[in-house]
């Protein structure tokens, strides 16, 4: 049965020019679990808040967005876990949004309970919400929402904060709402690998237009040719692109049984890169370093120690709370550590005075971008920081007369890059740099990284993103309990890896070796060609 159908739907946000979503159609049948995708600035967003009238934005709107079976509850999940979350309990944030509709006292008691169980959430259940990680907090905002009882499920992308892991935990246990109550889901996400899969159809926008709807297996081969659609799929179906198989695999499973129709033992390993040298001295350094942020709470970092070394891409992943962020701001020197030693440049830190440490020396942009963000124009933002748009190395020219808030997430993430890039710095320190980038987006965002590097720039990245890492970083470490628990570089990083690990080296460990990457899967099966067919 027909839940939504959307007619003809055209937006402008006031005093521009071309309109955002132009003459959008298509309809949603109860239970579908429906998967959103597009380039950033596609108008996914902008698209996900029209169809909840509280959320809609102001603008000229056109076309029709219809119920058929009159009002329907509308469940929406942001990408932000902080912006939705409204009071200090957990369980206050369980009965809030029933409260607001009026829900009978012991209706709301029942749904709290038992939506408390079904999310084995009952253990953080009067914790404060403050102290959650932030997988917790999204998984209390998901919990909240369905104690409203919604017939439709919205999410915004809401594992863009997540580490892998939770993640993959977040989206199944979506999956599962919409299998178990037949609830009807559209997310709205970058990180495709694991939604795609489980969809039941795939919308595609394009610069505000529906390009495609439908199957997935259906709509996606005949994107083969479009690179700035298909870098946004799953691995399995663009190793089947760059393959030119006739069928498109989604899956790890189906991706392992398309890489095992390849390989006649010719080569079963790509050569593993030259392991650097470390002649020099590290540019940045942790020697036993520890920290807490009072004397109430537990250790944060615990004895922390790596070092960094010049033109080197260093990324760092483990799981939402494992000291990733804590370890940057050390770094930069904007939190003490009461034990051990930073350097950077073989200079203790704290032997940098009067600003000294970010004259041309480090920079770090941090996971909150919008903390970076002083001005009423993006214009103003670029002027004030000194960098000139004309010579950036990504055009932010459409953008310079917008508010920096009015960005989506990705053009945010570029603004604060060209900011923290206009100082110059020899060492930069990024937190969750690909987050709110889309695909395409990310792959220049890479290529922008092998330039800066190359360029003598060393770069330490905090990253959730393991696709990411294996293509941009030279080494990378695993953080766990505040500390460093294996380091190694990037592509031996990942073939020892089971969860954080690639899509890719899922699908070929135990067939090729050391191909982490797409690229590199798709190379070891060139090289090798297809199997012979048994009895042939």
């Amino acid at each position: 049965m027909e839940v939504l159908a959307v007619e003809g739907l055209s937006f402008r946000y006031p005093q521009t020019a071309a309109p955002v979503l132009k003459n959008i159609s298509f309809s949603v049948s109860g239970g579908e679990f429906i998967a959103l995708c597009g380039a950033t600035g596609s108008g996914k967003s902008t698209l996900l808040r029209l169809l909840k009238p509280e959320l809609a934005p102001l603008g000229e709107v056109s076309g029709n967005i219809l119920s058929p079976g009159g009002s329907t509850r509308i469940g929406y999940v942001m990408q932000r876990p902080e912006q939705q979350i409204v009071t200090d309990k957990v369980w206050h944030e369980l009965a809030f949004g029933a409260e607001n509709l009026r829900m009978p006292q012991a209706q709301i008691a029942r749904r709290v309970a038992e939506i408390s169980g079904y999310f084995g959430i009952e253990d953080i259940f009067d914790k404060n919400v403050s102290g959650l990680s932030g997988g917790q907090k999204q998984l209390v905002n998901l919990a909240a929402v369905m104690v409203t009882e919604p017939e439709i499920l919205i999410l915004d992308e809401p594992t863009a904060q997540l580490d892998p892991i939770t993640a993959t935990d977040f989206i199944n246990t979506v999956k599962k709402l919409s299998r178990d109550l037949s609830l009807t889901v559209i997310i709205a996400e970058h990180r495709l690998e694991e939604v795609i899969p489980l969809c039941d159809r795939l919308m595609i926008l394009d610069n505000g237009t529906l390009t495609g709807i439908g199957a997935p297996k259906e709509i996606i081969p005949p994107l083969y040719g479009n690179e700035r659609i298909m870098c946004a799929m799953p691995a399995a179906a663009r190793l089947s692109a760059l393959l030119n198989e006739p069928g498109c695999s989604l899956s790890v499973r189906e991706g392992r049984e398309l890489v095992r129709s390849y390989g006649n033992e010719k080569q079963p390993a790509l050569p593993a890169p030259e392991k650097k040298t470390k002649k020099q001295k590290p540019v940045l350094e942790f020697k036993d370093v520890w920290f807490r942020y009072s004397r109430e709470l537990p250790d944060v970092l615990k004895g922390l120690s790596f070092g960094v070394y010049e033109s080197e891409s260093f990324c760092v992943l483990g799981g939402n709370g494992s000291g990733k962020t804590t370890a940057l701001s050390a770094a930069a020197g904007l939190i003490k550590p009461y034990s051990g030693k930073i350097t950077v440049f073989g200079k203790p830190l704290k032997d940098y005075r009067n600003q000294s440490l970010y004259n041309e020396c480090l920079a770090l942009m941090p996971q909150d971008i919008q903390t970076v963000f002083l001005r009423n124009t993006v214009r103003e933002e670029l002027e004030d920081a000194g960098a000139d748009p004309a010579s950036l190395p990504f055009d932010l020219t459409p953008h310079l007369d917008k508010h920096p808030y009015d960005l989506s997430g990705g053009e945010q993430q570029m603004c604060a890059l060209a900011k923290v890039l206009a100082l110059k710095p020899k060492l930069l320190l990024l937190d969750e740099p690909t987050k709110g980038l889309d695909a395409a987006a990310k792959r220049d965002f890479i290529g922008l990284m092998r330039k800066l590097t190359a360029a003598g720039i060393t770069i330490v990245t905090v990253t959730h993103d393991v696709e990411f890492a294996a293509e941009c970083a030279h080494r990378c470490a695993l953080f766990f309990r505040g500390e460093i628990i294996s380091e190694a570089p990037a592509t031996e990083f990942f073939a020892q890896n089971s969860f954080y690990t690639t899509a890719a080296s899922r699908m070929t460990r135990g067939h090729f070796a050391n191909a982490v990457t797409v690229p590199a899967a798709a190379e070891l099966c060139l090289l090798n060609g297809k199997r012979k067919a048994d009895g042939l």
